[in-house]
């Protein structure tokens, strides 16, 4: 790599880096602030009055009170001549009692001064000085969260397209599909940039004042360089490209995110001659500002994972038991259902802790097809758990169902999930199922608990130390901005404390040093936060196509001749809603527009919200799109999945890692779909 190469990598890092700290830092400030005004309040009773501006009051705190009476009274009777019959006297005491208060609040400001004055010393000066820069923060990343969200999305996707490393359906591998991915690209971005600008010089022309108008100005220009970038890439390929090529393998090389602003720029360029409106659509990502950093943040925690030993400790207690790889891959998915719980979204966790799961699977005998197969589906159960914020969001977003009950019923359903992924791991087992005695197996694993135990302490601690000090616990709210510092902790104590760091480095590839391991984790991250909230964003521009479509081909019919056939077609409409956006932008879609058409059949709100999660996963599980696989490639890399294609004897191990998880995912989802209708009858 030559020396302006690594200049740029490393500054689209920093920049990254400067983000994702800045919205753990702004996270933090806000609890802090909290408590250092209950810190203040508590050594300084007076604490609100000193840490606020010097009171300079102009009033009076003694005047006589009688003579503001008679001219009060006087000021009356001029107004209300002899002509007005119906005019009321004069209620001296009345305005006695409302003058009484006005003397009492002055005196109130008169005694505040005299307690700043005489109170202000140095000491609280210091402490409200410092006090208010948390705050200042705080203030300072709520009202520019939006500026810092497009800032990371588009420096992440220019890093990503630098690196060559959007998710697609197949790496560039000959000249063909170079040409043909880099030109769609520069296509497609210079759209979105066109589509800004219009939409930007639209406002101004009609007289409209964006209440954020830097947000259109980074993206203009963000989607423009993407544009150069992705033109410096046609002319300089990469050297070890093979000549030549088939242009449908070509077209597959193109990114989904481009495809999608592509299919945008057809219909609102041609179709509707609506310049502006792929960048609405576009900018939609802004209504969940937060939650789309909080992708961010995530992301970096599994990146961050990956360079700890966490993973290959905790597999580690499972080995004395000699399970066979089913076993291990259904402890896995029952594992990573948490995490899962916490992001909200099946494809953040494959981001995030795909690798790690994938990693530890191989590493303990897991073949190939297996473990795509279970990393493609990591997530898929976990997503209807507490406190996932996709369920919290169709609380909020349909006044029909309640958190409580959508966790309730989620839980079935994810237990459900778990049950026919044994089933199916069961029958489809290449090798005998033998375990090892308990008696033989429990002493060394239990012994393997210990390295775990310093993890835990420090997870302990520091939840502890937010509780304690920040009144802060680690929720679906707050993980985002904890769980970095907790696994930053982690990376500290293994390459500073751990005695076995070394020896079990080697095994596991990560990064040698502290420096080292935030260097990668951080470069890791940026590509694929890059890549992730590229496509999000331009999801909602598909998801704008859909809900703007005219011609009948996506509109719902109102009648079904049964409750069945409203199902069925519900179930195809969601799983087709699921393999071209994501879950986040598809849930406002389906409150608006699918939901209503349910009910009015008489399907539960509950029963269609489990049926629409799990509807969800499979989409994001099934061909011809399989983000989730697609996802799964992006952390394991093209060598992993071509080798994993060479595995396998017959038809249905060769593709294990497609045909299990829609085996799992559609059974599932037939049972959450149809059990209920078919009780009811019953």
């Amino acid at each position: 790599m030559t020396d302006a190469k690594k200049l740029i990598q490393r500054l689209f890092s920093l920049t990254v880096l400067s983000l994702l700290l800045a919205t753990v830092v702004a996270g933090t400030s806000e609890n802090m602030n909290a408590q250092m005004l209950k810190l203040g309040l508590h050594v300084w009773d007076n604490y609100f009055i000193l840490r606020a501006e010097a009171p300079q009051p102009s009033c009076d705190p003694n005047p006589n009170i009688e003579p503001h009476l008679d001219r009060l009274e006087a000021e009356f009777n001029l107004e209300n001549s002899e002509f007005d019959l119906l005019a009321d006297d004069f209620n001296r005491e009345a305005a006695r009692e409302s003058l009484s208060k006005q003397v009492h609040v002055c005196a109130k400001k008169h005694q505040n001064a005299r307690i700043y004055h005489e109170q202000n010393t140095l000491g609280v000066r210091l402490f409200s000085a410092f006090e208010k820069s948390f705050a200042q923060i705080s203030l300072f990343s709520i009202a520019h969260q939006k500026t810092i969200l497009i800032v990371l999305l588009m420096v992440s996707a220019l890093f990503a397209t630098w690196k060559r490393e959007h998710i697609a359906f197949r790496s560039i591998k000959n000249k063909h599909d170079h040409y043909v991915s880099n030109i769609s690209q520069l296509v497609a971005t210079g759209c979105l940039s066109i589509s800004t600008y219009s939409f930007y010089q639209g406002a101004i022309d009609a007289g409209t004042e964006l209440s954020s108008p830097q947000l259109m100005l980074i993206l203009m220009t963000g989607s423009a360089l993407l544009a150069i970038v992705s033109a410096y890439q046609l002319f300089t390929p990469a050297k070890d490209l093979k000549p030549g090529g088939n242009l449908l393998h070509a077209l597959l090389t193109v990114p989904i995110h481009t495809w999608m602003l592509l299919i945008a720029a057809n219909h609102f360029f041609v179709r509707e001659v609506h310049l502006p409106g792929t960048a609405i659509y576009f900018t939609q990502i802004f209504q969940l500002t937060n939650l789309h950093l909080s992708i961010g943040l995530y992301i970096w925690v599994g990146m961050l994972l990956k360079e700890t030993l966490l993973g290959s400790k905790l597999f580690d207690v499972f080995k004395p038991w000699n399970f066979p790889p089913e076993i291990l891959a259904f402890i896995a998915i029952l594992v990573m259902a948490v995490p899962t719980a916490y992001t909200g979204a099946s494809g953040i966790i494959i981001i995030a802790m795909g690798a790690v799961v994938y990693q530890e699977l191989r590493r303990v005998g897991t073949r190939r097809q297996l473990a795509l197969a279970v990393t493609a589906m990591t997530g898929s159960s976990g997503v209807v758990l507490r406190p996932c914020l996709l369920v919290v969001g169709i609380a909020i977003l349909n006044k029909e169902v309640v958190t409580d009950q959508l966790f309730h019923w989620g839980f079935r359903v994810f237990m459900l999930t778990l049950v026919v992924f044994f089933f199916y791991a069961m029958i489809t087992r290449k090798d005998p199922l033998k375990i090892s005695a308990f008696s033989e197996a429990i002493g060394p694993s239990l012994q393997r608990l210990k390295p775990l135990f310093p993890y835990l302490m420090i997870l302990l601690t520091a939840i502890a130390f937010y509780a304690f000090f920040l009144d802060s616990y680690l929720d679906e709210f707050s993980a985002p901005t904890i769980l970095p510092v907790i696994i930053m902790a982690f990376i500290i104590y293994e390459r500073r404390f751990s005695k076995d760091f070394s020896e079990r480095n080697t095994l596991a590839g990560t990064s040698p040093s502290v420096t080292k391991a935030f260097s990668a984790s951080i470069n890791h991250s940026s590509v694929q936060i890059g890549a992730l909230l590229m496509l999000m964003a331009c999801s909602f521009t598909v998801g704008g196509i859909i809900e703007r479509s005219g011609d009948g081909t996506l509109n719902i019919p109102e009648n079904f001749d049964s409750v069945y056939m409203a199902m069925a077609f519900l179930v195809a409409f969601l799983i087709f809603i699921g393999m071209v956006m994501d879950p986040f932008g598809a849930l406002v879609l389906v409150s608006f527009f699918i939901a209503p058409v349910a009910y009015s059949h008489g399907i539960e709100p509950i029963h269609f919200w489990m049926t629409c999660l799990v509807a969800f996963e499979l989409g994001y599980l099934s061909p011809p799109v399989s983000l989730n696989h697609l996802l799964t490639r992006q952390v394991v890399g093209d060598e992993e999945v071509s080798l994993a294609l060479e595995e396998g004897d017959t038809f249905y191990y060769r593709h294990e890692r497609i045909l299990l998880p829609l085996l799992v995912m559609s059974t599932t989802l037939v049972i959450v779909a149809f059990g209920p209708l078919l009780y009811k009858v019953l």
